[in-house]
């Protein structure tokens, strides 16, 4: 059995650590995220899959990794689960503090970075892990601990390589290496997620695509009602499965 605690943890140079340590960034993230009509889709979308795909959690341990202003912890914790939450900034866990607190509901939110996760192996019945692996210094460490510290589920999300967020990351890196403010991310192929978490014992059971359409081309249509149907549309064209993200997985312990 191993605790985590004797991992070395990542230069916190790293442009993440840096850009959701900043208070301004955690004040406006739900709402730059979550925002208007399409943000709220998204949030409502992510809450239903994370419900199917987690299963009954009532009474059982669960840990939220990279839980910013701590929405998945909080949906969670409304569901009876036991949740500590982590994320390595002080800014956001703020926020989550403050909202578990609004609600009356009992979330251990700590201070923990994803690849070195200081708890116990199989520690937590699942994990779940949303926007961490797409701008962690080290995605398949993350992975490996997320794996080791679950019982039985781990949950995360990306966005695909074979979806137009291809080129936005392509984007942003190149604006990020030249200087500009920007987030820059990575995309990942089904292959190396696979691999990712076979190597740990964990087998993919179930996956979910959200849009064929770029989220930031729905925002700036701004009509709920037009993405529904959009997105419907091309799903029956058969566009969503091989061109689908963000994509949300479950994986279980083999």
């Amino acid at each position: 059995m191993t605790d985590g605690r004797s991992r070395e943890q990542p230069p916190r140079d790293h442009y993440s650590y840096a850009h959701y340590a900043d208070p301004n960034t955690a004040r406006a993230f739900d709402d730059r995220r979550f925002g208007g009509p399409i943000g709220q889709l998204v949030a409502a979308t992510q809450a239903r899959v994370l419900a199917n795909m987690v299963g009954r959690i009532h009474e059982r341990e669960v840990l939220d990794v990279g839980t910013g202003t701590g929405r998945a912890a909080l949906l969670l914790a409304r569901g009876g689960a036991r949740v500590t939450a982590i994320d390595p900034s002080d800014a956001m866990l703020a926020i989550a503090r403050q909202r578990a607190s609004q609600e009356l509901l009992d979330v251990k939110f700590m201070s923990g970075d994803a690849h070195a996760l200081e708890f116990p192996d199989r520690r937590f019945d699942a994990v779940v892990c949303f926007r961490v692996l797409m701008h962690t210094p080290d995605w398949r460490r993350c992975v490996a601990e997320l794996c080791r510290v679950a019982d039985r589920l781990v949950i995360v999300d990306y966005p695909s390589a074979t979806s137009v967020a291809f080129f936005e990351a392509l984007g942003r890196r190149a604006a990020h290496a030249a200087g500009a403010r920007t987030e820059p991310y990575r995309v990942f192929s089904p292959a190396s997620i696979r691999a990712a978490f076979a190597s740990s014992g964990f087998k993919i059971r179930s996956i979910h695509r959200q849009f064929v359409l770029p989220i930031a081309f729905h925002k700036a249509i701004g009509s709920r009602r037009f993405t529904i149907a959009t997105e419907h549309l091309l799903d029956r064209a058969g566009l969503l499965k091989p061109f689908g993200s963000p994509v949300t997985l479950v994986a279980e312990r083999g």
